[in-house]
């Protein structure tokens, strides 16, 4: 069963990562941001968690220095916000259009 949250310490487990680089990887990339529960627990969404799969591997893997996977992550997530901000678009394109029918297919209806 997927869970919505993640403790810090399954975090670290499944990234096999100390639960101080967490803490830090936090710190330096505000993509990062686990809620805080009572007691200041984290509690990390499986989004989190994609962001810090990737952070580990722009560092590990691709040998990015702090600052440049903070480049890289910042660049990839504007893309990724503007992708979804023209797919809002579109949407209100769409339900425009549907409005626009409907009371097309009313003013039909109207008149019989």
């Amino acid at each position: 069963m997927k869970k919505y949250y993640y403790t810090i310490g399954e975090v670290a487990n499944l990234l096999e990562l100390k639960t101080h680089v967490l803490r830090y990887w936090e710190k330096e990339f505000p993509q990062v941001h686990p809620k805080k529960k009572f007691g200041r627990n984290r509690k990390y969404s499986p989004d989190d968690i994609e962001i810090l799969k990737k952070i580990k591997y722009m560092l590990h893997i691709q040998g990015f220095t702090i600052d440049g996977a903070k480049k890289k992550l910042k660049e990839e997530m504007k893309h990724r916000e503007q992708l979804n901000l023209d797919f809002s678009l579109d949407k209100k394109k769409l339900k425009n259009r549907i409005k626009e029918e409907l009371l097309e297919v009313k003013k039909i209806l109207s008149k019989e």
